[in-house]
């Protein structure tokens, strides 16, 4: 979903430049971390972890729930407290440790990645080239913005000197996904402890390994007691008790637009904390019959089948051309078929399992909608090997833009190929979906591309490119797929208030 992808899958083929991955890593840490200790949860519950590619459990993780949020909501607080030491640390110092955690990440770069394949089950080739270093950049950009974000001096009418100081919004509670476990971690650490606000995370139950690896890097790296809080744990207990603590100033959420809405609800009738929402979509990508084929088949599969599909950003409704359409669907077939399905250690190994057996279930549910709304089954639309959570690369062809594989979020590798013939209604069927948060467009004709991207309505568009990400360039979503931004100057904004100061000036007769 990043950059360098394209280049880390260019890696993944010629692997000698990546150390091993250790497969048989037994996770250090699997408590709940609070003021920079990790302790057993409150209740004393854990819960298995597995590995997806094999479904066998990889280690019992502590069970957080409301009495831990309590316990680290009570932490984060007092760290936040007025002539505390995070509150009183010069700006740039919090850039100091916010690149020594990037330090240690890089030290730790191969355990990390091994941890990301084992409990996600994305190709370690992959996390290694990209996941982690892209995590690393995402918080040394963020490191250089601790003593930039500043106010400014307000020429207002009279006899008054006012100026604007960006002050931390306080206690923030973050929850993140499985599907860029590291990621989305840096994500959302960047910001809101470049700005000097204070932190309780939420990881994903199905992926807490690599986060709570983290965790402990950041007291190595020097970050007072409170300031940063993990916990693993389940969405209905800890993070409804997060989103609905009064005691948390903000709150950021990345996962599906319906669990967003019940973020968003707790939040306001709770003591109406400020929310972001990065949630679902369901991004068009479309190929206009100018375009370099070869080019747009391989940018369309890496924008779907990238991550086992499991992109809330994918091009899954991947509209062509009539004049191609039928080299396009080909092309893509034979391409999606050479896809190195299996051990994600494996160094080869281009696509690994999906995350668990749910969403299993989940994607071939909706193969079998394909199959029953008529689409025509043009390559894989079944589970791969009898062991893990595999399923094949998979495209369907002549569909329609209303047909459920069309229209909602698979989060697997499904790709729904739709014909086009004409400029007519074209941006209105690629707009015709309750998501906004990305799209791609391929043409040689830069009026098109410029009419398709000033048209489109999502928070991202890619021109002759797909999954082109940078921490400098911000990421949200237009419509259900979210509000407010991640990345860049732009996503400070939601980690900072701004404090108007106006000073009466005292005229003196000369």
């Amino acid at each position: 979903m990043l950059r360098n992808v394209l280049r880390a899958t260019s890696q993944v083929r010629n692997a000698s430049s990546i150390p091993p991955g250790l497969s048989n890593i037994v996770p250090q840490y699997t408590g709940i971390f609070i003021n920079n200790e990790f302790v057993p949860a409150k209740s004393g519950k854990t819960f298995e972890t597995v590995n997806p590619a094999n479904g066998k459990v990889i280690t019992q993780v502590a069970e957080g729930d409301k009495a831990d949020v309590d316990a680290a909501v009570k932490a984060a607080t007092n760290a936040f407290r007025i002539g505390s030491e995070w509150r009183t640390m010069n700006a740039s110092q919090r850039g100091v440790l916010l690149n020594r955690l990037a330090d240690l990440m890089e030290r730790d770069r191969v355990i990390l990645a091994s941890l990301e394949s084992l409990d996600n089950g994305k190709p370690y080739a992959i996390a290694y080239a990209a996941d982690v270093p892209l995590s690393i950049k995402t918080l040394r950009y963020y490191a250089g913005w601790a003593d930039k974000n500043h106010g400014k001096t307000i020429p207002i009418e009279g006899d008054y000197f006012t100026y604007t100081r960006h002050e931390p919004v306080g206690v923030c509670g973050q929850i993140i996904p499985w599907n860029f476990p590291l990621l989305m971690q840096a994500w959302k650490l960047g910001p809101a402890l470049a700005m000097g606000n204070t932190v309780v995370m939420k990881v994903a139950e199905q992926t807490p390994l690599s986060a709570l690896h983290v965790a402990a890097l950041t007291k190595e790296a020097g970050f007072p007691d409170g300031v940063v809080n993990v916990i693993a744990g389940f969405g209905p207990t800890a993070g409804q008790a997060i989103s609905e603590h009064m005691g948390i100033d903000k709150v950021a959420f990345t996962g599906s637009t319906d669990v967003g809405r019940i973020v968003m609800k707790a939040a306001a009738e709770s003591n109406v904390k400020k929310v972001t929402l990065e949630l679902g979509g369901k991004s068009p990508n479309i190929i206009f019959a100018d375009a370099n084929v070869d080019e747009a088949v391989h940018q369309a599969n890496h924008g779907l089948f990238f991550n086992q599909g499991q992109c809330c950003c994918a091009g899954s409704r991947t509209f062509v051309e009539g004049k191609i359409y039928d080299e396009f669907v080909a092309r893509s077939k034979s391409l999606a078929e050479k896809i190195v399905v299996g051990d994600p250690f494996n160094l080869k190994t281009t696509q690994g399992p999906q995350v668990d057996d749910k969403q299993v279930e989940t994607i071939l549910k909706y193969i079998n909608a394909g199959k029953k709304e008529g689409a025509q089954l043009v390559t894989g639309g079944e589970k791969h090997g009898s062991e893990g959570y595999f399923v094949k690369p998979t495209i369907f062809a002549n569909v329609n833009d209303q047909m459920t594989i069309a229209q909602e979020e698979i989060f697997g590798p499904v790709m729904s190929i739709i014909r086009f013939d004409g400029m007519e209604d074209l941006v209105e069927k690629a707009n015709n979906t309750i998501y906004g948060l990305a799209a791609g467009v391929m043409t040689k004709d830069l009026d098109k591309a410029l009419h398709v991207a000033n048209t489109i309505r999502a928070g991202s568009v890619w021109v002759n490119c797909y999954d082109v990400f940078d921490a400098a360039a911000p990421f949200g979503g237009f419509k259900q797929s979210g509000i407010g931004r991640e990345l860049g100057e732009y996503g400070l904004e939601a980690y900072t208030e701004v404090k108007t100061v106006t000073i009466k000036v005292q005229q003196k007769n000369s």
